[in-house]
């Protein structure tokens, strides 16, 4: 059984709780999850599975959309809701403040990691060393903003809501907290929701009870097939030939190949084999696929 399944993850949830769930679930010991979502957060979680479990790293990488709920006049420790406050000021801003100070962030800039956060130093989590009241120093990261949306403000409650579309490695809470600091009046996440994780939208992901329920009646319609995953990417159909070649480690020269493309490759019997791009005329295998070509 391959393929990645579209998990919606809700509160109260690990992503770990997630993949331990869908091991008895569906009898299968390998499965992983392509980037955590805190506790605290719902939305999508895609589940890798079997041979899938290869394009973990290539679907974590991929960009992201969420929405948050921002609450003003107090900064946090984890700078969400769960941590203690450490900081706190009046709110006199206004919606236009809001508004122009949010569209800052638009485009590159560098962040730096929250103390409560899975990033390891010298083999020990971040958040690990926040719980035993330590914190390093540590290093900024390029991220991406493409797109900020203001959903709705509520000055009365001190709050508001963004849509964020951003690149991997991006800290939404950071995000609120830094706009908290440039508002000048403090802020922390309060709410969050992944509302996309590349192709995986939330409208389309399951329920672990749903899931659980299609698997109990043999229904496995909540599997997307690997290649599917990676429909941006031009097919290509080796001949026997090549395709041997290829499955036994040989570079194979394709015509028409464009400079570093990547491509999905298949066999002229339509099985998947390899995720590949293009180097020195030749295709370069980035994920094999395939078990094997005979027969």
């Amino acid at each position: 059984m391959d393929g990645i399944i579209n998990v919606y993850k809700t509160v109260g949830m690990t992503s770990h709780d997630v993949v331990y769930r869908l091991r008895k679930i569906l009898s299968i010991k390998k499965i992983g999850h392509t980037g955590t979502l805190d506790p605290d957060a719902s939305g999508v979680l895609p589940i890798c599975v079997g041979r899938a479990t290869k394009t973990a790293d290539m679907l974590t990488a991929a960009d992201k959309q969420y929405e948050a709920e921002v609450t003003l006049g107090s900064a946090t420790d984890t700078q969400d809701a769960s941590g203690q406050v450490i900081a706190a000021a009046d709110v006199l801003v206004s919606e236009e403040d809001i508004r122009h100070t949010v569209m800052t962030f638009l485009g590159e800039s560098e962040q730096i990691p929250p103390m409560y956060s899975a990033i390891k130093v010298d083999g020990k989590k971040l958040y690990e060393l926040a719980r035993e009241g330590k914190e390093i120093e540590r290093k900024p990261r390029k991220i991406r903003i493409d797109n900020i949306e203001i959903l709705c403000i509520n000055l009365s409650e001190k709050k508001f809501t963004i849509r964020v579309n951003c690149s991997k490695g991006t800290y939404i809470r950071t995000l609120c907290h830094d706009i908290g600091e440039k508002l000048g009046c403090y802020a922390h996440m309060s709410a969050l929701c992944r509302t996309q994780s590349g192709r995986f939208s939330l409208s389309e992901a399951y329920t672990l009870d749903e899931i659980e329920m299609l698997t109990s009646s043999g229904d496995f319609s909540f599997f997307v097939s690997v290649d599917k995953v990676f429909e941006e990417f031009e097919k290509i159909i080796l001949t026997p030939h090549k395709a041997g070649k290829m499955c036994n480690g040989t570079r194979v020269a394709v015509a028409g190949l464009r400079e570093g493309q990547i491509y999905r490759v298949y066999d002229e019997k339509g099985r998947f084999l390899t995720i590949s791009q293009e180097e020195d005329g030749k295709l370069k295998i980035l994920k094999t696929f395939y078990q094997s070509i005979s027969g």
